[in-house]
Parts: C-alpha cells; sequence; structure tokens
C-alpha cells in the first residue's frame, strides 16, 4: 500500500539530448490528429514489493526496456487513464495559460482500477504531480485551434519477470503526452453506431476498470462497425443482451421531449466517465431531470420512432461531447430525432467546454491552472 513518504517523492530531470525542432513540431501541431504523434517527455516511477513507490523521474520520451517474461505481456496487468490539458482564454481571444480537467477524479478512477487489477494504489498527490510535470515540460507541444489539447495518457504495468500466475511483485507508473485535435475525423453532424452481439463486460468482471483488455475485447466488434460505415459500436448487457451499456469507450445519454435525460446507471460493468459526472452535474444545475437507470435497445428504438426521445449523445474525454444520429443493428436501424447535434447536447457541450477552456466560470472547482 501507498505511504505518505510515496506521495512526496523527490523527481530527478533527465535532459533531453536531442529534443525536437520547432519547425517539425509546428508542423506536428498545425495537423495533430489523434494519438499518432507524441511530445519529447514522460513521467517515470517504479514500485517494488517492500520499498514502495521510487526514482521518480523525468525525462525524455523512449522505449521501455521489458523482460520477454514480464507479467504484463501475460497476464494483462495493466491500467491507464485518460485526461487533457487545455489552453485557457484570455479576455482578449488570446491564451492565458494552461490547466487541466478534475486531474484528481483521474487519479481516484486510477487507483479503483488498480484495486481491481490487484496493483500497487499510486497516490493521488503524486499521480497529479506527475501530470502536471509533464505538461509544464511539454507546454510548447500543446495545439491552438478549436477542440485542440494536449491528450496525457498516464499508464502502469506489471514488469516482474515471472511467469506464476499472482499479482507482481514490480511495476512502472508512466505518463505520456499527444498533441490532440478531434477525436472523428469523418466531419460529420452527428455519428453513426453498430449495435454489437458481442458483449464487453459481464458482472463481476472487469467492466469499471480502465484497463487494456477491455479495450482489447472491443477491438473486433469496433472493426466491424467500421466496416459497416458506421463510427462506433455500442454494447449491450451480458446477461440478458438487451440493456444499453456504453460504446467502445464512450458512456451514453438519452434526451427526450420532455427535457428530462436517462443515462444507464453504474453496475459494475460500466465504465465511470469522468465526462459523464461532469454533464450529470451540469444538466442538473440547469434544472433538468437526470435519471440513472436502465434503458433497452427496443425502447431507443421506439422512443426515436414515436418522437419521444430526441437527441442521443456520446461523451467521454477523447470526444467530449458527441451527438448520436443513426443506430444500426441486424435488425435494422433508426434515426434519433433530426440525425444531427440537439439543443440539449449542443448546449450542454458548450457549457462544459466553456468551463475546461476558462472561458466560463468554474462553480464546481474542476480546473487545475498550472500557469
Amino acid at each position: 500500500m501507498p505511504t505518505i513518504a510515496d506521495s512526496k517523492l523527490a523527481f530527478a530531470t533527465v535532459p533531453h539530448p536531442a529534443p525536437t525542432s520547432a519547425s517539425v513540431r509546428e508542423a506536428v501541431l498545425a495537423a495533430p490528429g489523434f494519438g499518432t504523434s507524441f511530445s519529447d517527455h514522460m513521467i517515470s516511477i517504479d514500485w517494488t514489493e517492500g520499498q514502495g513507490w521510487h526514482n521518480a523521474t523525468l525525462g525524455p520520451r523512449g522505449p521501455i526496456a521489458l523482460d520477454p517474461a514480464a507479467a504484463v505481456l501475460h497476464y494483462a496487468q495493466e491500467i491507464f487513464e485518460g485526461l487533457k490539458a487545455y489552453a485557457q482564454a484570455a479576455p482578449d481571444g488570446g491564451t492565458a495559460g494552461i490547466a487541466l480537467f478534475r486531474p484528481e477524479a483521474n487519479a481516484a478512477r486510477f487507483n479503483a482500477s488498480a484495486r481491481r487489477l490487484a496493483m500497487p494504489e499510486l497516490p493521488e498527490a503524486l499521480f497529479v504531480e506527475s501530470v502536471k510535470r509533464l505538461v509544464m515540460a511539454d507546454r510548447d507541444w500543446l495545439p491552438g485551434g478549436e477542440g485542440a489539447s494536449l491528450y496525457l495518457r498516464p499508464f502502469m504495468i506489471a514488469t516482474e519477470a515471472f511467469l506464476g500466475v499472482r499479482p507482481a511483485k514490480a511495476y512502472k507508473f508512466l505518463v505520456i503526452a499527444s498533441p490532440a485535435g478531434n477525436y472523428f475525423k469523418s466531419g460529420a453532424p452527428a455519428v453513426s453506431i453498430w449495435v454489437s452481439p458481442y458483449t464487453r463486460a459481464a458482472p463481476g468482471g472487469t467492466g469499471a476498470a480502465k484497463c487494456g483488455g477491455n479495450y482489447a475485447a472491443s477491438l473486433v466488434p469496433q472493426g466491424e462497425a467500421m466496416a459497416r460505415g458506421h463510427d462506433q459500436v455500442v454494447f449491450l448487457d451480458a446477461a440478458e443482451h438487451k440493456w444499453i451499456e456504453e460504446l467502445g469507450g464512450m458512456n451514453l445519454f438519452f434526451v427526450f421531449a420532455d427535457g428530462s435525460m436517462v443515462t444507464p446507471a453504474l453496475t459494475g460493468t460500466i465504465l465511470p466517465g469522468i465526462t459523464r459526472d461532469s454533464l450529470l452535474t451540469l444538466a442538473r444545475d440547469e434544472g433538468l431531470t437526470v435519471r440513472e437507470e436502465r434503458y433497452s435497445i427496443d425502447q431507443w428504438r421506439e422512443d426515436a420512432a414515436s418522437g419521444r426521445l430526441v437527441e442521443t449523445f456520446a461523451c467521454g474525454t477523447a470526444a467530449v461531447v458527441t451527438p448520436v444520429g443513426r443506430v444500426c443493428s441486424h435488425d435494422g436501424e433508426f434515426t434519433v430525432g433530426s440525425g444531427g447535434p440537439g439543443q440539449i447536447t449542443q448546449r450542454l457541450k458548450e457549457r462544459l467546454v466553456a468551463i475546461q477552456r476558462g472561458a466560463a466560470p468554474d462553480p464546481h472547482g474542476w480546473v487545475t491552472r498550472l500557469a
């Protein structure tokens, strides 16, 4: 278990011998895409049984040396997080600094994942400090433009060389950064999704943990969805295969004609999204009635056809808030509302983004300013 001393580690700084030139960096920032380019540095911290967390380093980003018998390669002891650094708006329309959005929530979810995967917890203060240090070291990699950010990927892997089936006794925590533009590349006003016959998670499994195995299991259905011309896949529950859970990497909300909203309840098979939680708060701030409850695929289809359901949107750190326009399955297809962004979807997105970018008040203390 972490100790008080673990959260006050001194970081060593290793100079980068050959940082990316300004001209190459600017070319990347002009069209960053998502997850394809990376900044110059990374954070690395080791953990071993009996010693705890140690060897905290900010240094050049580079390959990780692993023994072929490292536990992560055989038993998938691996967890990760995703969060962003945002340029803050200045009164004159320029940039007034850099900020993180709810990093403490990511730290808490990271430890929840660690507990489920039998991995050591990282002190939340150390998680946040690691992210801050990397952002400040690579702040020149923060792209400008609407929707742009510096995407941060903290993760932990089991590094002990041992082939027995038990929790490893050595781990490495790392943070890398990637300049990011829009997540979806289609440019359509709303995404199209495929209802998968596969199951993402089962009761008692790892659905609520942010671990790589969950995403590996989603790649075949996601590939099938894209082959059929869709942007994303939606998963149903494992027991009855009728209740909507989440997309491949995002939570879902359903907006009705009376202004109320529904999102699937967190039952242990759905990842507790930080964007999801933020939108629940913002919606309730506006006086909207939001219910966290089960919602079936049949009801989704019927409500869309009758006009009772007027909007559906997906949300997550990478894609922020994304309208869902078309839903397809082996049983046919249907359109939600007008097939494009709805008023409540757009309003909630604008409120969230304005807080993240410092263009609106932050009543809930979500924004951590760095510079």
